[in-house]
């Protein structure tokens, strides 16, 4: 009652002008959710870049990506580097950083600042080029409960699995806030979604997550795609073994398990934290599974692998097997990936043109 009388009370500061929030000069897409980890956002990022970059109205524009950079060392604001490591940047940065290199990535917990640098561009001595383009446009990576900054779409994404109406505020269960502020949501999309939904399925979440009808709700699936080495003197043959084993260090990793299993016998699993830093410690642990099982393969996921590979000196008996599994979002039906795309291009468009 203590936490949930605490949101309320933050919220209805922001909502009432008590507490000050800003807009950026420039457009935002915020990708968030209410839950504790475990919704996607790296994915529905990556998903929504794409869906940027092959448009009409922003394949050439300059566009960022803002994090706050979960568990880096470094402090205040920081460009990513794609040489840089996940220790200084965050997993999620760098992975993100390494796959779209037109798009600028940057870390800062205070987002507004964030922002307003993205959006100034780099600093640059007379006479020379700047350090990095004025963007045009800047996506928030878990930006929905950071209300000093305003955005101009809000996307919020739910588990399937855990539906935030069956769930609890912390500790109890996983809620970090309020389920009414899904009110707040453009868009809400229900993640990790079997591959087919009924109509009448859908209109229980309909239901269930009271939204308002000039609210979007879409239902996406994850997509797990071939396996990937994690370092360049990885030996593909054995990728084509029948046993494996995993290691993550995220917030759920039973999708992937489930995956894995139809083509591999899991003989030995690690399971950390999530975002955890990995240790010499951890690879002697990852070592012996290996002289256990001589021709098992070792898989993790994508956001593992920044981190693992910050570890100096992993033996060529590990990296040798060492892949990762990239994971894509897909809609349900092409119709629903053009009817979200439509959506979010016109929301960006319409509001770009209301501002002052």
């Amino acid at each position: 009652m203590l936490y949930r009388l605490i949101l309320a009370l933050r919220h209805l500061f922001y909502d009432k002008g008590w507490k000050k929030s800003f807009t950026a000069t420039v457009p935002t897409i915020c990708v968030g959710n209410i839950t504790a980890g475990g919704t996607g956002k790296t994915p529905h990022t990556e998903m929504i870049l794409r869906t940027l970059l092959r448009s009409d109205e922003w394949a050439y524009a300059n566009l960022a990506m803002l994090s706050r950079g979960y568990k880096r060392r470094s402090r205040g604001f920081q460009t990513v580097s794609r040489e840089g490591t996940a220790r200084e940047f965050g997993d999620e940065p760098l992975q993100i950083a390494k796959k779209f290199p037109s798009v600028q990535v940057a870390v800062d917990k205070n987002r507004v600042e964030g922002c307003r640098l993205l959006a100034e561009g780099g600093v640059a001595a007379e006479g020379t080029e700047p350090a990095f383009p004025k963007a045009e446009l800047i996506v928030l990576d878990d930006a929905f409960q950071y209300r000093r900054l305003r955005a101009t779409v809000n996307i919020v994404l739910i588990d399937y699995n855990r539906p935030v109406h069956k769930d609890h505020l912390l500790p109890w269960g996983r809620l970090r806030d309020l389920p009414s502020r899904l009110q707040a949501a453009d868009i809400v999309i229900v993640t990790k979604c079997p591959l087919y939904m009924d109509e009448w399925e859908k209109g229980k979440w309909t239901t269930a997550l009271s939204l308002r009808p000039d609210q979007a709700l879409f239902f996406t699936t994850l997509s797990y795609q071939s396996m990937e080495p994690v370092f360049p003197e990885a030996d593909s043959r054995y990728v084509y073994s029948q046993r494996l084993i995993l290691f993550t260090g995220i917030a759920k990793d039973g999708p992937l398990r489930s995956f894995l299993s139809d083509k591999y016998k899991v003989v030995k699993r690690f399971s950390f934290p999530d975002h955890h830093r990995y240790s010499r410690g951890d690879v002697r642990k990852l070592m012996g599974a290996v002289r256990d099982c001589p021709i098992a393969c070792v898989a993790t996921t994508e956001k593992d692998a920044q981190r693992i590979r910050d570890v100096k000196k992993v033996p060529a008996e590990l990296s040798s097997r060492l892949f990762y599994i990239p994971v894509e979002v897909a809609f349900l039906s092409d119709e629903d990936r053009q009817r979200f795309e439509d959506l979010l291009l016109r929301l960006l468009r319409e509001r770009q043109s209301a501002r002052p």
